[in-house]
């Protein structure tokens, strides 16, 4: 068999070109190189911002309720406070009263800072996406399918449901 000569690679072969297109070419292959270049750096500097944007957003997460979790342990301070007051015997009632009371007003108003709102639910119309309904009763007084009475409290973030009201619902009497 005849080995032909132009299919071997290690055949190096000699090109004559005109200069101006020899110069053109190397113009281009050195744009390639510096366009080649760049795209790495990009590459490089997109991953890097990747890794940056992915570290920052689980610090968020880790510290996101780092201000409601301060509140909360003021309050839980003050509860603390009390508590030791009725462990000492301390006999007067209206005082330890008072000052759950001021415990409970601080813990309401930080919550409505944080966007917290209860779901008023006593003589509304029940509505699925805000209360659960746990009982029904026979009521005269109350339309159909109104909330008589409010087992547990609901409350909205921001306009959200956190969680429902549980409540007790009128039906007709037969």
């Amino acid at each position: 068999m005849a080995e032909n000569k132009n299919n071997n690679p290690a055949e190096q072969k000699t090109i004559t070109l005109q200069e101006a297109e020899y110069l053109k070419l190397k113009e281009e292959a050195r744009q390639a190189r510096d366009y080649q270049d760049k795209l790495l750096r990009l590459q490089a500097d997109f991953e890097n911002m990747r890794k940056r944007l992915q570290r920052e957003k689980e610090d968020f997460i880790k510290f996101a309720n780092e201000g409601l979790i301060l509140e909360l342990l003021n309050i839980l301070d003050d509860l603390e406070r009390a508590v030791n007051l009725a462990e000492t015997k301390h006999q007067d009632l209206p005082a330890f009263l008072k000052g759950v009371e001021m415990i409970l007003a601080h813990l309401y108003e930080m919550l409505k800072e944080s966007g917290v709102r209860p779901i008023e639910a006593r003589g509304k119309l029940f509505d699925p996406h805000l209360h659960e309904a746990l009982m029904q009763a026979e009521d005269k007084d109350n339309p159909e399918n109104t909330v008589i009475e409010e087992l547990q409290k609901g409350y909205l973030l921001n306009d959200r449901v956190i969680r429902t009201a549980k409540v007790k619902v009128s039906k007709k009497s037969p």
